[in-house]
């Protein structure tokens, strides 16, 4: 009798395959990118905002509702000027508002 073999974790996924091994890169690319303009975001609006998508030169940040989306946009240039600075080209900084399910 064989032992079924235990799941793969997301790591082992990931390094196994190239398309989840993108996938987890683009991942840590967008968190990143949202630790690094953390500091701009006013605190009360912190935890309505999540890293999304990245694609080439444009990121994707998924945001709560669409009074923080407002008040996110207003902090966009902001956000792309400190990005510059850190060295990515972002070109294009989309919201996105996550509908409740």
């Amino acid at each position: 009798m064989t032992l079924p073999k235990p799941p793969l974790t997301l790591d082992e996924a990931a390094r196994h395959s190239p398309t989840f091994a993108r996938l987890a890169e683009q991942v840590a690319d967008s968190t990143q990118r949202l630790r690094a303009i953390e500091h701009l975001i006013p605190p009360p609006l912190r935890a309505a905002i999540k890293p999304g998508p990245v694609d080439d030169a444009a990121w994707c940040l998924l945001v709560t509702n669409s009074a923080v989306a407002a008040k996110v946009r207003q902090l966009l240039p902001l956000f792309q000027a400190r990005l510059a600075h850190m060295g990515w080209q972002v070109t294009t900084i989309r919201l996105k508002v996550q509908t409740g399910r």
